[in-house]
């Protein structure tokens, strides 16, 4: 059986690791604080993957993380004898195959409903709330005819600032001159086009304000 990486693994000073100079791989504070959370609440569970001179092959997030949060020394695994090739060639394939999974949609709630219960800290495991409230929203043929147009109920049920998750789409509640509502409409999304209703370039008008996105 031949030798593998995960074989061996070391504590190596941080200051010993060099991030590899073309590693397309981006990110953002908001991940590094996420992983950063990860490993304050479970401790170091994936060693990073440096080459022989200490240049990271995998593992450039959970330095980054140490960084933030004075680690000194992180667990390494060697990549002994690799060609330069398979090096350069690891460092993608570290991060795409990993986005090739899918997910079961179905054992997904299950497993999110359940720490939940326990009192787990979900704010760790990496979804944001419009990905926990889509999770959570199961799609459905309906129940009536989608044209139909009900009774404004005398008490609406959304109120100002909510958004709807619709299967791919998001409605918010609350006026389209409003840039945070918005923001909140779009979820992070920048549009190629954006169009609005506001009261010039129709006859109506909403009443009580101007249109609402």
């Amino acid at each position: 059986m031949p030798d593998w990486p995960a074989d061996t693994r070391e504590r190596w000073q941080i200051d010993r690791l060099i991030p590899y100079a073309r590693n397309a791989r981006t990110h953002s504070d908001a991940q590094v604080a996420q992983i950063a959370g990860s490993i304050r609440e479970w401790g170091w569970t994936m060693p990073v993957l440096v080459a022989e001179d200490g240049t990271i092959i995998a593992g450039h997030a959970r330095v980054l993380a140490a960084h933030l949060l004075g680690v000194g020394e992180v667990p390494v695994m060697i990549a002994r004898d690799w060609s330069e090739a398979q090096k350069r060639a690891y460092v993608i394939a570290d991060n795409k195959l990993a986005l090739n999974a899918g997910w079961d949609e179905s054992l997904l709630r299950i497993e999110h409903t359940d720490p939940r219960q326990l009192g787990a800290d979900l704010n760790l495991i990496g979804f944001s709330d419009d990905e926990v409230a889509g999770i959570f929203t199961r799609p459905g043929t309906g129940l009536t005819d989608p044209d139909d147009v009900p009774q404004v109920p005398e008490t609406p049920v959304s109120q100002i600032g909510d958004v709807w998750i619709l299967d791919r789409h998001r409605v918010a509640c609350g006026y389209s001159t409003d840039r945070s509502i918005v923001e909140r409409a779009l979820g992070g999304v920048r549009p190629h086009l954006m169009v609005t209703n506001p009261p010039y370039g129709t006859s109506t008008t909403l009443p009580g304000g101007p249109a609402r996105a």
